[in-house]
């Protein structure tokens, strides 16, 4: 019996074996030009301009190496290539034309619209990205001032590349964050808003080269219904991630009354909730933030430990995220009216009978919804010093 369970068993793994596919559609790595950043710059009314950056790893063993159009300086291991088409699949064809390897882009985690080009429609070519099978749905996507393919040539002097640039600097949350998953979802939602970092270069500094620096986020480009409609500025920015709760790091510089000099604080924790109401016809949005810091610098001559000093500075900061929020809203509620906040998801919500019977007027109302904001500002530590720094003690007031 048991040397007939042995043969059973031996005739299970061949028959095993020969249903295994083995490798024959396997794809080597030296077969495929890996795509880590892609570009969009519109060319004519009819055509656009797809820009890649494609890693190239015997660049980075010393060898440098250089793109047809004009890449890889300084050593970078990447070479940049672009192509025509009337769509991004048109241009996509071309440009694996101009490669020996078969591109692929299950690495590409930047995508980079060009101003011109985002002033337009940019929901089809989101279309395409999400459809695709190796296009990433959590690649981020950014605007540019400047051409893609000009971004795109840019040769960082401390990243790989231009991509892990823009990515490093997404991670640190320095401006707003969207992926292009994101991004479709604030299309397709009630307000049918989205705002997307805008980036643009950072003069190099001699005796490095013009394209010896890298591209920074700096503002945010807000669309409605899929096309750009305006820009506002890293101040304003800050406002609007306050509002949308994504607000994690920041640095807040207070000047007390009376004495010289300033005090700054840094971000530890917030939390921001959007409490919609609808009272006798009238929608109204609260906005309660609650926000901890540390003081990390004061140059002034208060004793920043004397309970009085701390509520001031707390006051002080709670004023600062008003005015943020209120020069936000100022300019994209009442001048863009492209809801970007996410306020139409907060009423469909709290209110969605009354949602269902207005969200064809929602352009009509946003601009009409009243903001009102409940702050507290609580400052956690003021640091191991317990006078001034460096200030003599008999020069210490208070305010």
């Amino acid at each position: 019996m048991l040397f007939l369970k042995r043969q059973e068993i031996l005739f299970l793994c061949i028959c095993i074996v020969l249903f295994l596919s083995g490798c024959w559609g396997r794809k080597e790595v030296n077969d495929l030009a890996i795509i880590v950043a892609a570009g969009l710059d519109k060319k004519s009314d009819e055509k656009l301009e797809l820009t890649v950056q494609v890693y190239t790893p015997k660049a980075g063993g010393g060898s440098q190496q250089m793109g047809e159009s004009g890449s890889g300086g300084g050593g970078q291991p990447v070479v940049v290539r672009s192509a025509e088409g009337v769509t991004i699949a048109d241009a996509m064809s071309k440009l694996q034309q101009l490669f020996p390897r078969q591109l692929f882009w299950g690495h590409a985690e930047v995508f980079i619209i060009n101003e011109k080009l985002a002033r337009e429609d940019i929901r089809p070519k989101l279309d395409f990205i999400l459809r695709h099978p190796q296009l990433r749905d959590r690649s981020h996507i950014y605007v540019s001032k400047d051409p893609a393919k000009k971004v795109l040539r840019l040769t960082p002097p401390l990243e790989r590349d231009l991509s892990e640039v823009l990515r490093e600097l997404s991670m640190l949350k320095t401006g707003i964050e969207i992926t292009i998953k994101e991004a479709a979802q604030m299309f397709i939602g009630d307000s049918g808003a989205s705002a997307l970092p805008l980036i643009e270069v950072l003069k190099s500094q001699p005796p490095a080269e013009e394209n010896q620096t890298i591209a920074y986020i700096n503002g945010t480009a807000i669309f409605k219904k899929g096309k750009m409609v305006g820009t506002i500025d890293g101040a304003q920015t800050r406002g609007v991630l306050w509002l949308r709760n994504e607000i994690s790091q920041a640095v807040v510089t207070v000047k007390p009354r009376i004495v010289d000099g300033y005090i700054s604080m840094v971000l530890l924790h917030s939390y921001t909730k959007l409490i919609p109401s609808i009272e006798n016809g009238r929608w109204k949005i609260t906005l309660k933030a609650t926000t901890e810091v540390d003081i990390i610098n004061n140059g002034t001559v208060l004793d920043i430990t004397d309970q009085k000093t701390i509520e001031m500075l707390e006051h002080k900061l709670e004023k600062d995220i008003h005015n943020r929020v209120y020069s936000a809203l100022a300019i994209v509620q009442k001048e863009m009216n492209a809801d970007i906040f996410g306020f139409s998801d907060a009423f469909h919500r709290s209110y969605p009978d009354i949602w269902n019977k207005n969200k064809e007027n929602w352009d009509e109302i946003f601009p009409q919804v009243e903001v009102l904001i409940e702050t507290r500002a609580i400052v956690r530590r003021p640091g191991m010093v317990t006078r001034p720094s460096l200030i003599p003690e008999e020069e210490v007031v208070e305010e």
